[in-house]
């Protein structure tokens, strides 16, 4: 009995506990463990790993894409992109947007070290990203459920994005601050958020669809959910607003270097890894439909294999995002975000290793996981996550060795 007694007095004194402290706690906690992920990946970490046999800390957060941001900090966008021996735009500066690598410049300049900067950069945002989602989440599904999503969240199999030199951390604090706003149908908050998400990760272009079909499905329910004139002029402007700068960057990257395709040639730059003869130019989906091919003659099976497990994928999150309990107890906004950025995936991404990344901005979804009131399965999910984030960390960092080993 006093156990049970001593046990009721935590409950009610962590319920009392305002949810940003209750939030920070867990944040906190779940990047103690990710710390010690990423230290044991680089006390593993072997000579034929990117990161060789003597790597740090510090060597993994600034590692891969950590050094294009560095690149871009130190020496800004190259106005020649270097050119391969066949003659096409190579890998360079240009696919990395500027807004996280000048902030990590400068909260990184009083440390003297840009790297610490983006990681402070990356962890603070983390835990704003975190919060944020709670308090998207819980405004549909309890604050018990939404505090259960945030820990799921910040303890996922991809949360060593909180530590590393990576932009998602402050892309998924922008996203969910533009998706609460749109919730809450305080629309003006997107002409400050929409800049700064479009100018921090590729993926604006995803809100702006959201945007529209959030529109046409406020106008559709006008007679239970009453649309303003003003809200109509908000949602219209700025889903333009997100298309224009979704779209700026292309024509930056063009008036910068003279080239009209230099922006989507750096782009298919990183495909050629994959698919060698990636050079005819960007073609809207034909990524996903040449990685369904390759990846399953890497399995040994037919090209029509892969072709037809993509389409059933694609069949069946969508008959998920459209009719799924859990899905639906999410609400429309955040499944027509859902939807918007997996249309916007398959129409411009070639899946490989980083795949798992690119689906971060689905984090929403995590309602979804922790919606069951079950203890046994959101402990169940929770340690799922934590034993894949150790797979992550190990794969990506510990190993490193192959290129289906970039994060």
């Amino acid at each position: 009995m006093a156990a049970r007694r001593l046990t009721d007095r935590i409950a009610r004194r962590w319920a009392s506990l305002p949810a940003a402290l209750r939030i920070a706690v867990l944040y906190v906690g779940a990047r103690l463990v990710t710390t010690c992920f990423l230290l044991l990946a680089a006390r593993a970490s072997a000579p034929g790993s990117r990161f060789g046999p003597d790597a740090t800390l510090a060597d993994l957060l600034a590692g891969w894409d950590g050094q294009w941001y560095w690149l871009v900090a130190v020496s800004g966008y190259p106005s020649d992109p270097p050119v391969t021996d066949g003659g096409l735009v190579g890998e360079n500066a240009w696919a990395f947007l500027p807004v996280y690598p000048a902030v990590a410049a400068v909260v990184g300049a009083p440390l003297g070290s840009w790297v610490a900067g983006a990681s402070i950069v990356s962890l603070v945002a983390g835990y704003g990203a975190t919060y944020v989602l709670y308090r998207l989440l819980s405004e549909r599904i309890g604050a018990r459920a939404g505090l259960w999503a945030a820990l799921l969240f910040a303890s996922s199999p991809l949360a060593a994005l909180f530590h590393v030199a990576y932009a998602e951390s402050l892309f998924l604090l922008l996203l969910f601050l533009a998706l609460w706003q749109v919730q809450r149908r305080r629309y003006a908050w997107l002409y400050l958020l929409v800049p700064l998400m479009g100018f921090t990760r590729p993926g604006v272009l995803a809100f702006s669809l959201f945007l529209a079909l959030h529109g046409i499905h406020r106008w559709l329910i006008r007679r239970q959910d009453p649309l303003a004139s003003r809200d109509v002029v908000h949602i219209v402007a700025t889903g333009l607003f997100a298309a224009v700068i979704g779209f700026s960057w292309i024509g930056i990257a063009a008036l910068v270097t003279g080239l009209p395709d230099a922006y989507l040639a750096t782009e298919l730059a990183w495909r050629r890894v994959w698919v060698p003869d990636a050079e005819a130019g960007f073609v809207p989906f034909e990524g996903f439909v040449q990685a369904s091919v390759f990846w399953a003659g890497q399995l040994g099976l037919p090209p029509a294999a892969g072709v037809v497990t993509l389409v059933a994928a694609v069949a069946g999150v969508a008959l998920w995002l459209w009719r799924g309990r859990t899905a639906r107890r999410l609400g429309v906004d955040l499944r027509l975000w859902s939807a918007s950025y997996l249309l916007y995936l398959l129409a411009v991404f070639f899946p490989q290793s980083s795949t798992f990344r690119l689906l971060v901005p689905l984090s929403p979804l995590w309602g979804a996981v922790a919606l069951p009131r079950s203890r046994v399965w959101r402990t169940a999910a929770l340690g799922v996550c934590l034993a894949a984030q150790w797979w992550w960390i190990h794969e990506m960092y510990a190993l490193g060795d192959a290129f289906w080993r970039v994060p």
